[in-house]
């Protein structure tokens, strides 16, 4: 289906309550037969099913390839372990219109139809009021979750695709649909616009909201928009929109995206997580307050079984971590390991002294997982070559994976989890860039104290970035380039594989720098003495085109929408 697809009532409907789950969103019951559209909006539970599934055509991470893939192998984070990876398109030079990955065109347009048809027919619908609401302030909550997903489904299109046609409405199969992009300024104020009129609304101020609000989501509604969710959805579209790829286009400037992200933060709701390393693997504490908004909590071991070490029950290990990843971790001391003056970083102990959060994040050799510990030395049960599903870098991805999973077993064992869209220490890093940006030395203060509020977490505690004592620990040079460097490298430790790294270097312009080269691995060997021996090698070539700045719309979308015009280079 293409744009704007013509889904008629019954199939909606058919659509919204075979999808709707009981232990995460209110659906009611289902009935035999067509059903009308003025049924749907009679009855409480369709009406309701209708907006409840537009929540399921928000896009996880977790396996945008159905296997496993994740967006950091498009990057210069980590190397896809499959043969012939899907995920490879983004990187070897035959990413184009006929040859597509993560291509969510027609799920997201699917999802602003139906949160389109809700919000033109809520008016009208019959609601039965619901947690003590008045029938006013639950279709006013109802209202706030319709705006945030329209921001945000339009925004997950935006940030792939730039400019691209707005779906202000429902648009019926009568019109010309043949219809052509907004600008990327339109784009931008149309989100900006709905994420104003979401935090308007009743919905609750975030999801763990201790205070006496009638308005507060209950346990099992969890993942719903939140006010705070809304503002996020704002910051992160403002800081891409002020960053050198868009700035042009849309006028935004880097004190707007400053300001968008300050406003969260002095909401003084939200906080980092005690515990870096159970930020993600949640158990019972999913949406805990360092989440803005995540998407449904499950029940999975999924994660695990993709991700895990080969010699773990038989999983598939397939997001490798690439050498550039793993560099990218300071020592304990606060230094780069690039920094000729660091004496902590050893070569011939890769792995000592360095920042807590490798660690965490990454299953190197010698790492104990799930109680023993990962051999990716040659000849080791996760080594290089062991099966054709072994790391091609010497590394696996340790973040997310829950140690209590199993799988492969006759009883499994699942762990409960969602997918995180936005996070606190996103928007603190969002904070921290943009201020800089837009004052420079003159916040250099207010910016390294939000920073380093990342940095001291509990279980990470890295030393305090300064701008005095050039013979201390965590030393940055006081200049404006300086300290933009250290906010993007602690943006690329702190969010990891979650997504960002992907787009933040397009729209800071710097992919030709960074993904335009080979990544590497390393190579680990012990021999007679017990002696061990660490060498990079060159895992895969990469290519990265300006026109990669933008995903490619499909060949099919632009043969049924002509006016949409291909992006540039395509």
């Amino acid at each position: 289906m293409g744009l704007f697809s013509k889904i008629g009532f019954v199939a909606l409907l058919a659509i919204s309550l075979a999808s709707c789950k009981k232990d995460f969103l209110q659906d009611g019951s289902i009935t035999d037969g067509a059903i009308t559209g003025e049924q749907v909006w009679k009855n409480d539970a369709y009406a309701r099913g209708v907006l409840n599934s537009a929540y399921f055509h928000v896009p996880e991470g977790f396996s945008i390839d159905g296997g496993g893939g994740m967006l950091a192998s498009g990057t210069d984070e980590a190397v896809n372990s499959g043969i012939n990876a899907t995920m490879s398109i983004f990187t070897n030079g035959t990413w184009g219109p006929v040859r597509t990955v993560d291509d969510e065109y027609s799920n997201l347009y699917d999802g602003l139809r139906k949160v389109n048809l809700f919000l033109e027919n809520l008016p009208n619908a019959e609601i039965i009021p619901t947690d003590g609401l008045t029938a006013a302030e639950d279709k006013s909550r109802l209202e706030g979750q319709a705006y945030f997903l329209r921001a945000s489904l339009h925004f997950e299109l935006v940030k792939r695709y730039g400019a691209i046609t707005l779906a202000p409405r429902v648009f019926s199969r009568e019109e010309n649909l043949n219809l052509p992009k907004n600008t990327y300024k339109e784009c931008v104020d149309f989100i900006v616009a709905d994420c104003d009129r979401a935090v308007a609304t009743n919905i609750p101020v975030f999801t763990r909201e201790t205070t006496a609000n009638k308005f507060a989501w209950r346990t099992g509604d969890y993942g719903r928009a939140t006010k705070t969710a809304a503002m996020g959805v704002k910051s992160r579209l403002l800081l891409y929109a002020a960053s050198p790829q868009f700035a042009a286009q849309s006028g935004v400037t880097w004190q707007q995206a400053a300001d968008a992200a300050k406003a969260i933060i002095d909401l003084n709701v939200h906080s980092l997580r005690t515990n870096y390393a159970n930020v993600f693997n949640f158990g019972a504490d999913s949406y805990n307050v360092e989440v803005l908004f995540a998407t449904r909590a499950q029940n999975r071991n999924d994660i695990e079984q993709q991700q895990a070490p080969i010699s773990f029950d038989g999983a598939n290990g397939r997001t490798n971590p690439t050498q550039e990843m793993v560099d990218a971790f300071e020592t304990a001391n606060g230094r780069l390991i690039t920094d000729p003056a660091n004496t902590q970083y050893s070569e011939s102990n890769p792995y000592l002294n360095r920042d807590p959060r490798l660690g965490l994040t990454i299953n190197h050799n010698g790492r104990i997982f799930k109680g023993r510990a990962v051999q990716t030395f040659v000849g080791g049960a996760d080594g290089l070559n062991r099966n054709i599903n072994a790391t091609k870098t010497g590394y696996y991805m340790r973040k997310f994976l829950s140690e209590a999973a199993t799988w492969n077993q006759q009883s499994n064992t699942l762990a409960r989890r969602p997918w995180v869209v936005q996070r606190y220490a996103e928007i603190l890093l969002n904070y921290a860039e943009a201020l800089n940006e837009a004052q420079g030395i003159a916040a250099v203060t207010e910016v390294l104290r939000v920073v380093n509020l990342i940095r001291a977490r509990s279980g990470v505690g890295m030393p305090a970035l300064q701008t005095t004592n050039p013979a201390g620990n965590g030393y940055v040079a006081l200049t404006q380039v300086a300290i933009r460097e250290r906010i993007h490298n602690e943006r690329r430790v702190e969010l990891c594989f979650e997504g960002h790294r992907f787009y933040d270097v397009r729209r800071w312009q710097q992919g030709e720098l960074f993904l335009n080269k080979p990544v590497t691995g390393m190579r680990i060997t012990i021999d007679g003495s017990g002696a061990i021996f660490y060498d990079r090698f060159t895992v895969e070539n990469r290519v990265f085109q300006p026109k990669n700045n933008l995903y490619p719309f499909s060949q099919n979308t632009v043969n049924r929408q002509p006016a949409l015009i291909q992006n540039t280079g395509y």
